[in-house]
């Protein structure tokens, strides 16, 4: 029996999906929509990244680079690491990416084997799904708690003799948990002790509004570099709001892990866009203006997702990222029909859950055969709040106003 490509049978993510629903409901009514759906901040980068892109560009700074970037990019993103995240590294083991999210592919890529398993969490970033399918790993998915934290004994029950890889993400996107030190050293702990290679997302590091943000690879400084497990990923694109500079970074735990990522990114990318890492240059030299923007969406989060929490919608603040996951099962309506109802009859745009629940269903030969939802993910719904207050006060405001009218009904 033949199989499709991998690629055409993973379906697109649910939130491309609702990007273009609103984009066609705007089409269609002449009406903008209130986004909660994207996390696109209303904040700009510093105009000095724009600046130093522009004068690479200008004075010809434009040929390739290496392919893990360029030098004196990674010499201060190894001092930015040290200082902030607790990383002692050389930046033979630092790799410049186009985005996290390519960096993340990559890195997945270079580890995988087949038949490898990797642990991913119930509720989920769905391109990590998508990313280890087509990298060719079985994902498998660990269980957290009401408050979305993992439980290090339920990991161990879920995984098995194939298990290789266990991703973790802190602050997490979509539910906002922000691990603490014990939680992580647990993690860690479990790893080392079953032979695992980790590795931890931290795309939101400087959002962390409820204790602080821990770089799990800081747990590892002490150890030699042979013996290290924990694999880093950053970006620029939410602590600078660069998003579409797609710019970021990998931090391989050993020189071993490095050869495998750099033949990955050779066949890849050749090298990283040159004018932007200039542009990363001019931003590591902007450590403020990270805190400045975690202070704008703090700002947002405290002032008006309260009034979801009154409602019953959200059982706490989320303690780090952009994104809070609501409750909606008191509207007896499924994620995918309250988010397609709000968008109608509202026009604000949210993200089912179903989407961040995320079952694959593979064969004995790793071909996917299905792509079921946990059932839990189909009474949540994502919102962004790192959106402009008054159209984050705009959308909460029409949502909770859906959700009585169904409650009246």
């Amino acid at each position: 029996m033949s199989h499709p490509p991998v690629a055409t049978a993973i379906p697109s993510s649910s939130l491309h999906e609702i990007f273009r629903a609103a984009d066609a409901r705007e089409l269609a009514t002449g009406s903008p929509v209130i986004r909660l759906h994207v996390g696109e901040p209303y904040f700009t980068p510093p105009a000095e990244v724009a600046e130093a892109i522009a004068d690479a560009q200008r004075a010809g700074r434009t040929s390739y680079t290496d392919v893990e970037g360029l030098a004196e990019l990674r010499r201060g993103l190894a001092t930015k690491l040290d200082l902030e995240n607790g990383l002692d590294t050389p930046i033979s083991r630092i790799f410049v990416t186009p985005g996290s999210c390519q960096g993340l592919s990559a890195l997945l890529l270079s580890m995988a084997e087949p038949g490898t398993e990797i642990l991913l969490p119930e509720l989920h970033w769905p391109i990590h799904v998508q990313q280890a399918l087509l990298a060719g790993l079985r994902p498998i998915f660990y269980a957290l708690d009401e408050s979305h934290f993992p439980d290090p004994d339920s990991i161990a029950a879920v995984s098995g003799p194939n298990t290789r890889i266990l991703l973790v993400n802190s602050p997490s996107n979509p539910t906002g948990a922000v691990m603490d030190a014990d939680r992580l050293r647990a993690l860690l702990a479990l790893g080392r002790e079953r032979g695992w290679q980790l590795i931890s997302d931290e795309a939101y590091e400087h959002f962390v509004y409820e204790g602080n943000h821990v770089s799990m690879a800081s747990m590892e400084r002490d150890l030699p570099d042979d013996q290290r497990i924990v694999h880093s990923v950053f970006t620029f694109s939410k602590s600078l709001a660069m998003t579409g500079y797609r710019l970021g970074y990998v931090v391989t735990a050993t020189d071993a892990a490095a050869a495998a990522l750099r033949v990955v990114q050779e066949a890849g990318i050749i090298a990283p866009p040159t004018p932007v890492q200039y542009g990363g240059i001019a931003a590591l030299q902007m450590p403020a203006a990270a805190e400045v923007n975690r202070k704008l969406v703090q700002q947002n989060r405290d002032e008006v997702l309260p009034a979801l929490r009154d409602a019953g919608l959200l059982r706490e603040l989320p303690a780090g990222g952009w994104y809070a996951m609501l409750d909606i099962s008191c509207t007896g309506l499924s994620a995918e029909d309250f988010t397609a109802q709000l968008l109608e009859e509202r026009g604000v745009a949210v993200v089912p859950g179903s989407g961040f629940g995320l079952r694959p269903q593979l064969d004995d030969r790793g071909a996917l055969v299905a792509m079921e939802t946990d059932a839990k993910a189909g009474d949540l719904v994502r919102i962004a709040f790192c959106v402009d207050p008054e159209v984050l006060k705009s959308g909460v405001a029409e949502l909770l106003a859906f959700v009585q009218d169904r409650n009246v009904r």
